[in-house]
């Protein structure tokens, strides 16, 4: 099977060498390595240009297109009878395309690899842990992976209908569900992880989240989730005032029993990214895993409040655009 390896750019030119050079570095080399720009105003193509003799390397410039929309027109380019995707920004290990390509090859229709963040200090540490899962937390059956690594046959994504290009975030989680339902769950593949580094600062990551939570509601995706927030930061503040201002008096014990159920649920809510800290603080000296622990609390709520005010957001959007939204 020939293989194509494609991703999308736009203003990357201070991580498109570290791509570059992790594509160079595979075990198994790619066919082809197609690039859709979407209309870069720095150097990213000219520090492209310079890997055209070393790589395989085709490039598409789009300007104004969105990811999806760069996605098809690099996809639609190749070809090879398999697709991987990565994106700018990460760095792959060696054996990535191997691994990833390995179960197609055997007859999958798809692949799913993993991720996982390469941070520094005690803010990107303390990110990574929070927000991405760790391999061990995954159900194969029910995993949908990041366009930053996947792969699949072409013809998978011909019959899913691409990319959704209507959509500016999320659109990779549209396309898995199609392409689930067509074929069944990926082939998960937890060894072919690319690493990136997370969001520098709380403002960085809210701006992140928010949008793909407008995402989400643009293409009504994960609508129990959401509703499930809403209610616990609604709810839990009107049973603590209850539980205080009940007439007559409740008993003590309820008011007790209240702010226990309040202190577990926060802890149940905690405990995983804080397991997962623990595992990843090895760089970090001994002052800097206090402040990583200490802003684990501050980066979930920060990602909760982004994922509330983003959802109804794409749900606006959704009502206003309905004859180009649909369903994921």
């Amino acid at each position: 099977m020939r293989v194509s390896l494609v991703f999308t750019t736009l203003n990357e030119e201070g991580t498109i060498a570290s791509l570059l050079d992790s594509v160079l570095a595979q075990t198994q080399p790619s066919d082809e390595v197609i690039m859709a720009d979407g209309g870069s105003r720095d150097s990213t193509i000219a520090r492209a240009e310079t890997y055209e003799g070393r790589l395989p390397l085709s490039m598409l410039q789009a300007p104004g297109a969105n990811i999806a929309r760069g996605r098809n027109l690099a996809i639609g380019a190749a070809q090879g009878d398999v697709i991987a995707c990565t994106d700018a920004g990460v760095r792959l290990p060696p054996n990535w395309l191997a691994d990833l390509v390995r179960p197609i090859e055997a007859g999958a229709a798809g692949a799913a690899g993993f991720f996982h963040a390469e941070g520094r200090g005690a803010f990107q540490v303390a990110l990574g842990a929070t927000i991405l899962p760790h391999a061990d937390d995954i159900d194969p059956e029910r995993f949908l992976p990041s366009c930053r690594s996947v792969a699949f046959r072409k013809v998978a994504w011909e019959h899913a209908g691409g990319f959704p290009e209507w959509l500016d975030y999320c659109e990779d989680l549209v396309f898995d569900l199609a392409l689930r339902r067509l074929y069944g769950p990926f082939a998960f593949v937890p060894s072919a992880s690319v690493a990136f580094p997370p969001r520098r600062s709380l403002g960085a990551f809210f701006r992140q989240y928010y949008r793909y939570a407008r995402g989400d509601g643009k293409a009504l995706l994960w609508t129990r989730r959401h509703l499930a927030r809403y209610a616990a930061y609604l709810l839990t503040p009107a049973v603590l005032v209850a539980a205080h201002t009940l007439s007559p008096p409740a008993p003590p014990i309820l008011a007790t029993l209240v702010w226990v159920g309040v202190v577990a649920g926060v802890a149940g809510y905690l405990g995983r990214p804080y397991r997962r800290l623990v595992r990843m603080w090895g760089p970090l000296a001994g002052p800097e895993r206090l402040a990583a622990a200490g802003l684990v609390p501050l980066i979930r709520l920060t990602g909760d409040m982004a994922k509330m005010a983003g959802y109804p957001a794409g749900l606006w959007w959704r009502w206003r655009h309905r004859g180009a939204a649909r369903g994921p």
